[in-house]
């Protein structure tokens, strides 16, 4: 049943933003940006500079000024719900105190009036509407797909560096057609999708926002309280990303994050050229409701190259066969195995009572469909395939975020004075995909091709130039 509120009329005397909120001095040139009709920021802000707060307020105001649907974006709908729509600020004050008139469930007698601007609210869906017209939603980044059709033209992005980007890519052309804003807000987390952002953003200043303010910069937080996180277990490379910044700090509990450092140290990420000699597998990971992942690989002797790598969200089988077929058309791929999980035997209603492998047959592929291997036991087998592992940097480019973001889950329940308890598994997220895939593809290489790993050579094969930095091989 759903819990909803609707109170009778509006209140011409309210203000925002609402409780007399108003942006610190740092803040202010992004609100003035935003202000000024400014339709892209990239806020890379410190741990509690006031990143949501100065977000949401902005909406508030937006919302106001024109009528249409705003959302609120975190990498989960777990943690929308949990920070944003029942979160507290440093003050104690509920987050939704921005939006005045919103009311707790229960706390509302039917056909009572209460002063404010919203006219209702639907605490199951996280869904909030005012009386000038404008609905605003808490969503997550593993679920905006759920919302097609809405189309946003007001969408905060906080905490992006953890957020999936096909959620930006999925929004993009939407405010593109209809002159929409997108706030991005993160503190970083090593170097992905979001410091490419950045990146973008700092090279047109014509059309974007983009501001990094540190501790140094704000002077919000004391140099006790940050002591006190260091004494608390923080690590220094922690520090140096949570207050000033950094984002040369792996992410905490990635699993992978050593093997992938000295990759890039070693030079093994950069451009890997394909052979047409070798044949390409396939290592997926099938989405049902969410993304499929696909890796393209060629086995070179004692080396495994890593040359394209596909990802989409809410795409039939079709769709990836299209793009195999054109891979084989245009760069002249020749398939080996395409390596499927487990569940590629199921059979569902969409896919007609048939196994999905049965399907994919039809469409001029075979599978071979691998058993469902213990999960750490495959993580650990990727430990020991990474060092041979060549990645085509720009081709890989959403694969390698992927890898570099799969991590531990942590058990906020049992985390004592910031310290992180893990859980016995992996978050399942966004990254998810991409490192599952790979897991399969290291388990389904031979165990007897793989008994002595070797140190990959710059010298043995003519096609491979390194990094931009640059070294012919």
């Amino acid at each position: 049943m759903s819990r909803s509120r609707t109170r009778t009329e509006p209140d011409p005397e309210i203000h925002l933003p609402a409780g007399g909120w108003a942006p610190r001095r740092y803040q202010i040139p992004a609100w003035n940006f935003l202000a000024r009709g400014g339709r892209r920021a990239a806020l890379k802000w410190h741990r509690r500079s006031g990143k949501d707060a100065t977000a949401l307020h902005w909406t508030t105001i937006a919302a106001h000024q024109r009528p249409g649907v705003y959302w609120h974006m975190l990498p989960t709908l777990r943690q929308g719900r949990r920070v944003i729509w029942e979160g507290l600020d440093l003050d104690g004050n509920r987050v939704l105190d921005a939006w005045p008139g919103w009311r707790a469930p229960g706390a509302l007698a039917p056909g009572r009036t209460v002063l404010g601007v919203v006219k209702a609210i639907r605490h199951d869906e996280m869904k909030l509407e005012t009386w000038f017209g404008s609905v605003w939603y808490v969503v997550g980044s593993d679920n905006y797909d759920a919302l097609m059709g809405t189309n946003p033209v007001g969408v905060v992005f906080s905490e992006f560096a953890l957020t999936d980007p096909l959620a930006w890519d999925y929004v993009r052309p939407i405010l593109a057609e209809n002159g929409g804003w997108a706030v991005f807000c993160w503190t970083p987390r090593g170097r992905n999708h979001a410091s490419r952002l950045y990146k973008l953003a700092e090279e047109n200043p014509d059309e974007w926002f983009a501001q990094q303010l540190t501790v140094d910069d704000t002077g919000t937080i004391a140099a006790e309280a940050i002591e006190s996180e260091r004494r608390a277990g923080m690590s220094e490379a922690t520090i140096l990303q949570e207050f000033w910044c950094s984002e040369d700090a792996p992410l905490e509990g990635a699993y992978w994050s050593d093997q992938l450092v000295a990759a890039a140290t070693e030079g093994r990420i950069g451009r890997v050229a394909f052979d047409p000699a070798l044949k390409v597998d396939t290592w997926w990971d099938l989405g049902h409701t969410d993304s499929t992942a696909i890796w393209f690989v060629q086995r070179a002797m004692n080396e495994v190259h890593l040359i394209d790598y596909h990802e989409a969200n809410g795409k039939p089988l079709e769709h990836y066969a299209q793009v195999l077929h054109a891979l084989a058309h245009e760069r002249k791929f020749v398939y080996g195995e395409h390596a499927w999980p487990h569940d590629g035997g199921a059979r569902s209603l969409a896919s007609k009572g048939r196994p999905l492998s049965s399907l994919w047959a039809d469409l001029g592929f075979s599978a071979h469909v691998h058993p469902a291997y213990d999960v750490m036991v495959s993580i650990q087998r990727a430990r020991q395939v990474l060092p041979r592992c060549w990645f085509d940097a720009a081709k890989c480019q959403a694969g390698l975020d992927a890898l570099r973001a799969y991590r531990k889950d942590v058990d906020e329940d049992h985390s004592i004075d910031g310290r992180p308890h893990y859980k016995p598994q992996p978050r399942h997220d966004w990254a998810s995909h991409g490192a599952d895939a790979f897991r399969l593809g290291c388990m389904a290489i031979s165990s007897a091709a793989d008994t002595a790993p070797k140190a990959p050579s710059r010298s043995r094969y003519s096609g491979r130039v390194g990094p931009a930095s640059g070294w012919a091989a």
